[in-house]
């Protein structure tokens, strides 16, 4: 089978999933397509412009079957390149435009969410990382489409619920690995997201400093990947909360990363926008106790037990809530209770390849 992969704002999540996806599938024969995860407005209502008429040869090769992320201008890109018109399409939402936190830098506009829209349509098959991004997709939808002025057609819901599915991104097998507690050390709490706004890092450090008044003893661990623009609070975090900083920044080594994974005893999320939470996942596999918040994809991931109340919109009651959280997980460490991640093996790709294959033969063949 002859298939065409792409990936038209190949962020990093994106990039992880299609490699995955081809490592798992080495039988059929790949072609993909990726742009860089820049000039977002640009990449997304241009990269149906840039492939026509740079890869148009490649485009044009003959395909059994396209697959392409939620990014890609998919109903642009077959009406300029012919040869695509009858191919099947499968399309992975990783994540959808509607359910975007304003970060106050963002002019709003109306267009992202077309995009995704007319893309949807245009698929054979659309696949959500999780339910959460399949609802809110479907609920940006209805909304949308109640403020367009006329000539709405009635039936678009309809048709969207009945060709959208819910599959996980895979997580590598590698990445379950065997916990390395030390039962002597304080708690060991790992953040390991992004630098971004979305992550509501402000969160993360209110409830920290309210654990440190506490007289809990805890050691936290910040290494996700940082951008030009950094949110000032981790300039702040690192100076108030330094005596408990532990690893500091992107760690380049990922042996030295997955090590710091198998010794944390949680991994926190205080995130206001996850649509999979992978970075969270990943951490689990490798035996990290999760402390996430109720909201997002979070409830259909882990039990109550390992959530903490969401108050999205009273942040400093949910810093208060989180803090008290982690207080009781670092009492039980105190008293020589063995922390236990939750088994999350379902969701990697020994566990998972046989639904993409299922999915990749049913659009194939119509």
């Amino acid at each position: 089978m002859k298939i065409l992969l792409l990936s038209a704002y190949d962020a990093l999540s994106h990039q992880y999933w299609r490699e995955g996806l081809v490592r798992a599938f080495p039988e059929y024969d790949w072609t993909v397509l990726t742009l860089p995860p820049r000039y977002f407005s640009w990449r997304l209502r241009g990269n149906s412009l840039t492939w026509a008429y740079s890869k148009r040869e490649v485009l044009s090769a003959g395909y059994d079957l396209l697959i392409c992320t939620s990014m890609t201008y998919l109903s642009a890109l077959k009406g300029m390149v012919p040869a695509l018109a009858n191919v099947p399409v499968l399309c992975y939402f990783h994540e959808n435009q509607f359910a975007y936190p304003a970060s106050g830098q963002q002019n709003a506009t109306v267009e992202p969410l077309m995009l995704n829209l007319y893309t949807a349509l245009a698929a054979d098959q659309v696949l959500f990382n999780s339910a959460y991004n399949r609802q809110t997709f479907l609920e940006g939808v209805r909304q949308l489409l109640k403020k367009l002025p006329d000539f709405v057609p009635g039936n678009i819901l309809d048709l969207l619920r009945e060709k959208s599915s819910i599959l996980p991104v895979p997580l590598p097998d590698d990445v379950f690995l065997k916990e390395k507690h030390n039962c002597r050390d304080v708690l060991q709490i790992v953040f390991n997201h992004r630098w971004e706004y979305d992550k509501a890092p402000e969160r993360m450090f209110n409830a920290l400093k309210a654990l440190d008044s506490r007289g809990v003893p805890f050691k936290i661990h910040v290494v996700g990947q940082a951008f030009r623009q950094v949110p000032p609070v981790y300039t702040e975090m690192r100076e108030v909360l330094s005596k408990n900083i532990g690893y500091w920044g992107f760690i380049n080594s990922v042996e030295e990363y997955r090590l710091l994974l198998q010794t944390s005893d949680v991994v926190l999320s205080t995130a206001i926008h996850d649509f999979q939470g992978f970075a969270v996942l990943e951490a689990v596999a490798a035996g990290c106790v999760p402390v996430v918040p109720d909201r997002l994809a979070y409830p259909e991931l882990f039990a109550g037990y390992l959530r903490y109340p969401s108050l999205e919109s009273e942040p400093e009651k949910e810093a208060k809530a989180l803090a008290s959280h982690l207080e009781k997980i670092a009492r039980k460490k105190e008293q020589g209770e063995r922390l236990v991640a939750p088994d999350i093996s379902g969701l990697g790709w020994s566990a998972l390849r046989p639904f993409y294959q299922q999915w990749i033969t049913k659009v194939a063949n119509g």
